[in-house]
């Protein structure tokens, strides 16, 4: 069974403005036919990105994501083997996520066909494209149960194991082009700044000059300073934040956030 990674999620307290800066800063492409009532769109020739509105009892973070299989049903029949893991057929309105399920920890992602009704937007305009020169390379998970996961997701969509450095508590499943990073969470590791629970942790982005992708940022923020970066170094709790995020992901050569607050890794080609 052959599995893409090749969607991704974030609930946004300003979604529109959070379009605008995934376009203006690492060139990404809404949707033909964009609808300003509904989620933003965007995706980079691989990898979709639905940007959702926030409503009561959601909170704003990268939220979920998502496999294109070539067949669904032989990845819900490799899903029932994990007890207690569930499905969800979605409803048709809502792009790419013809199935949800969650994994044996409790994370969310979609699962998509492409023959299933739900395929609309970027996820057919982009499925004979060309690959942005700054796209999506990876996202990462923090979780209580690395190895379980990672063998899951092993199992579930045969996504292949990448090498890692010795000593790396990481797991690195990748479908090719995009990399799944699953790592450990622990609390221990937010001793000096504020505790998040097991959940995605942040976006990765292949560019090709981290300097230049600096210069850009610099350039943006100077004309329209709502594109800017939500700062990621200010205050003892956030530079522990960072310094987590710094020491946890070595595909990361390059640390910021969205206007919103989600948390981006960058490395150069």
């Amino acid at each position: 069974m052959f599995a893409k990674l090749n969607h991704v999620a974030i609930v946004s307290e300003n979604y529109a403005m959070s379009s605008r800066f995934y376009e203006a800063v690492f060139g990404m492409n809404t949707a033909t036919g964009y609808r300003a009532e509904g989620a933003a769109v965007v995706g980079d020739g691989y990898v979709g990105m639905n940007i959702n509105p926030r409503y009561p009892g959601r909170g704003a973070r990268l939220e979920h994501f998502g496999f294109e299989v070539d067949d669904a049903e032989a990845a819900l029949k490799r899903l029932r083997d994990f007890p207690g893991v569930n499905s969800l057929k979605r409803p048709s309105n809502r792009p790419y996520a013809g199935i949800s399920a969650h994994d044996p920890d409790g994370n969310v992602f979609d699962i998509s066909q492409k023959e299933m009704e739900n395929r609309t937007d970027i996820y057919v305009e982009q499925a004979a494209g060309k690959i942005n020169s700054r796209h999506i390379n990876h996202f990462a998970m923090r979780t209580m149960q690395a190895d379980k996961m990672a063998e899951f997701y092993r199992h579930v969509f045969e996504l292949e194991v990448r090498n890692k450095r010795e000593g790396d508590p990481n797991h690195y499943l990748t479908d090719g082009h995009m990399t799944m990073v699953i790592m450990p969470w622990r609390i221990a590791d937010y001793d000096a700044t504020g505790i998040m629970p097991p959940s995605l942790d942040h976006l990765g982005f292949k560019t090709e000059s981290i300097e230049k992708l600096k210069a850009d940022i610099e350039r943006i923020s100077a004309r329209n300073p709502y594109l800017a970066p939500f700062p990621v170094d200010f205050g003892a709790e956030m530079r522990a934040r960072l310094a987590l995020f710094q020491k946890s992901c070595p595909l990361c050569q390059f640390h910021l956030s969205d206007p919103d607050g989600v948390l981006i890794g960058a490395s150069e080609n």
